[in-house]
């Protein structure tokens, strides 16, 4: 028998068994990377919530200093020592109605996040095409709650406090003397990996739904 002739090739039900074979693997492969990349994004999204390095003091400006979405630091100008405010149980200590509104939906977004880590246990009770098709939905919800919030925080840049550290020239989405520090840009970047986290996770799951209607009708044809 000569290698590559039809009749050393393969039955064609031998080839589709092994084809599905390497399909299944690659999508637990890809699945175990989104649930990889899952579990940083919510630390990513922790740490943009809990530190206030969302903006901060730059050369020129008044005070030293700097603020997150709830907790900020300002100097006094008379010595090198900062004094900090604000809490996220306490909403009165926030500075600005927007912070407070960036502070809701940034929070939002991290509960949405660990529920979605939480959802992991689903896999056992429920199809793995449900289970990825929920988690998406959940971190859309997710990545839309960090535009949200990135987008309103800029709105309360003029408040007294901010104009005290940054100067008068500061303003709504006018960040004044001031600079954007990395916990903001962190929350940007998290944006787009929420993006392609759903993305993925509904890619997955409709990966999943082709792959049961493919074991479905080789059973009926088997059986046939």
């Amino acid at each position: 028998m000569v290698p590559g002739t039809p009749a050393a090739m393969l039955p064609a039900s031998e080839a589709a068994k092994i084809y599905q074979t390497n399909y299944v693997r690659n999508s637990r492969a890809i699945g175990v990377l989104w649930a990889i990349f899952t579990i940083l994004f919510a630390i990513v999204n922790v740490v943009c919530f809990i530190q206030p390095y969302w903006i901060g003091d730059g050369v020129d400006t008044p005070q030293g200093g700097y603020f997150g979405l709830f907790h900020y630091c300002i100097g006094n100008g008379l010595s090198r020592d900062l004094t900090c405010k604000g809490s996220f149980t306490d909403f009165s200590t926030i500075p600005s109605g927007a912070f407070k509104a960036a502070s809701f939906f940034i929070g939002m977004s991290m509960v949405l996040v660990l529920s979605c880590i939480g959802c992991f246990a689903l896999f056992f009770f429920c199809s793995t095409a449900t289970v990825y098709k929920i988690c998406g939905w959940i971190q859309l919800a997710a990545g839309t709650c960090l535009v949200l919030g990135c987008m309103i925080y800029p709105d309360g840049w003029d408040s007294d406090e901010v104009k005290r550290m940054c100067g008068e020239q500061t303003g709504k989405y006018t960040i004044g003397a001031c600079s954007v520090r990395w916990a903001y840009i962190l929350a940007i970047m998290g944006i787009m990996d929420a993006m392609i986290l759903s993305f993925l996770a509904f890619v997955l799951g409709n990966r999943q739904d082709g792959l049961m209607a493919e074991e479905l009708l080789s059973d009926k044809s088997a059986i046939a």
